[in-house]
């Protein structure tokens, strides 16, 4: 009995570290699997660098995207793309309580 409970600290440890570490962080990759399948030519978008511009073309095979901006189209992976403006800009930033 007294060696199981030298073990116990070391599980829940490791059940903290899981739950506060890993699981969030799966569940933040798999979200931003979901958001980079979802786009569609015509969303405006950001990239992780700052750029904004809309989707022109989505590539499959090598999961790229082409984005048109201001000064042209640029190639970028479906992974640069930070968020997607076009439904956000639509809804006011701030909700107001009553």
């Amino acid at each position: 009995m007294e060696g199981i409970s030298g073990f116990l600290p070391i599980i829940a440890m490791f059940a903290v570290v899981y739950f506060f570490m890993i699981a969030p962080q799966m569940k933040r990759a798999k979200q931003e699997k979901r958001f980079a399948s979802e786009l569609k030519p015509g969303d405006k978008v950001i990239t992780k660098s700052g750029m904004h511009g809309k989707i022109a073309q989505l590539n499959d095979k090598d999961n790229s995207c082409v984005i048109e901006t201001m000064s042209g189209k640029l190639k970028f992976d479906r992974s640069a793309i930070s968020m997607e403006m076009s439904k956000s800009l639509n809804k006011p930033a701030v909700e107001l309580k009553k």
